[in-house]
């Protein structure tokens, strides 16, 4: 198969969808791998070392769509982007569907194949290639919202580890996934009185067991949310629903609970952010204030420690592009759960119910199709 590592378009997006090493790999099994020239310059990859890794360098994106049968990306596909993808292509990638019905309506258009980094599911219910951009976008939510605390950024001027005779600062998570969990590390380890709302007790009791003491957990709900608003110097969404969505869990009327100078910091918003106030946001301009209190919403906020996110990426997504450059689709839909749960459409069909059900559109499963 011909593989196509295009450099990424979104504003401020540094990361690349694969290292040289990964792409080593797939040329020793015989695959032939097309990398835009410049790709991986961001991410600390220079164009020697995927030429030194067997790869074809591409002068334009154009040249890369035109060649391979499969286009990796990190990020959605852009609108120029979308403009160059062909019926018979296979995209995989970070889509988030459900959260933009343009996006779903252009790339249905295109009649190509698009599977879903944040849908692949195992059977276990985890998923493998959300993890660790969820890592790394959970530590570095609680990072970028200490840095927003700060007063010449905007914030209360509150450092979240207090200091001996000053109580340290209150952070609020929403979710204990993935994210909330990485959040509320980084949370605990710089000292600050931390509180993960989850809605399941068991979750909630692993929690408890194996986190820190001055991290708490409380089952989610409105009231017990509205306690704590008040107190809350940093909130953090980190709410996931599987391809659909987020839950909106905290409207503007319960804004106006936190103080002015408090820093919100949703991660949730590539999915349509659980906070009705915030918005996606970009590394140029990360932040905007409702009702005195600041909204971080970068949609994309691995893209600002490319060279860790690229490689723990490539690490997490490499087996399944061999899985897809070895097998025939219509095999891999028959015969892999991880595939057919990421595959959001087949063909210009949407195989995903969740994403139908966001837009009301029509759904197919995908081995209806075969």
């Amino acid at each position: 198969m011909k593989i196509g590592v295009p450099t990424e378009i979104k504003t401020a997006e540094n990361r690349v969808s694969m290292t040289p090493h990964g792409a080593a790999e797939l040329t020793k099994r015989g695959h032939r791998v097309y990398v835009q020239k410049g790709a991986g310059r961001n991410s600390g990859f220079e164009d020697e070392q995927y030429r030194s890794a067997g790869c074809l360098l591409a002068d334009t994106a154009r040249d890369v769509f035109q060649e391979a049968d499969m286009i990796v990306k990190v990020k959605e596909p852009q609108p120029p982007e979308i403009e160059m993808v062909r019926r018979d292509q296979i995209v995989f990638t970070y889509f988030h569907f459900a959260a933009d019905r343009q996006l779903t309506l252009d790339f249905q258009k295109t009649g190509a194949t698009a599977v879903a980094y944040e849908t692949v599911e195992l059977p276990d219910g985890s998923l493998p290639l959300l993890i660790p951009m969820s890592e790394v976008a959970g530590r570095m939510a609680t990072q970028e919202g200490a840095r927003f605390l700060e007063k010449f950024n905007g914030g209360r001027g509150v450092l979240l580890g207090g200091v001996p005779g000053v109580p340290p600062g209150v952070v609020t998570i929403l979710g204990g996934g993935v994210v909330g969990i990485n959040a509320a590390k980084i949370a605990a380890g710089m000292g600050a009185e931390v509180y993960i709302l989850d809605s399941n007790l068991n979750r909630l009791r692993t929690l408890e067991n194996v986190m820190p003491k001055n991290v708490m957990t409380v089952f989610s709900n409105e009231y017990n949310l509205r306690g704590l608003l008040p107190r809350t110097d940093l909130l953090i969404g980190a709410v996931l629903v599987v391809g659909a969505k987020a839950p909106r869990l905290v409207t503007r009327d319960m804004l106006s609970l936190m103080r002015p100078g408090s820093v919100l910091v949703d991660v949730s918003v590539d999915q349509g952010g659980c906070i009705e106030t915030s918005k996606p946001t970009t590394h140029d301009h990360p932040t905007f204030v409702v009702d005195g209190v600041i909204h971080y919403g970068v949609a994309n906020m691995p893209g600002a420690v490319p060279y860790t996110s690229t490689i723990a990426l490539t690490n997490a997504t490499l087996p399944y592009v061999i899985r897809i450059a070895d097998v025939a689709m219509d095999v891999l839909i028959r015969t892999s759960l991880e595939i057919r749960t990421g595959l959001n459409m087949y063909k210009g069909e949407i195989t995903h119910s969740a994403v139908a059900q966001a837009f009301d559109l029509k759904y197919t499963p995908a081995d209806k199709l075969i």
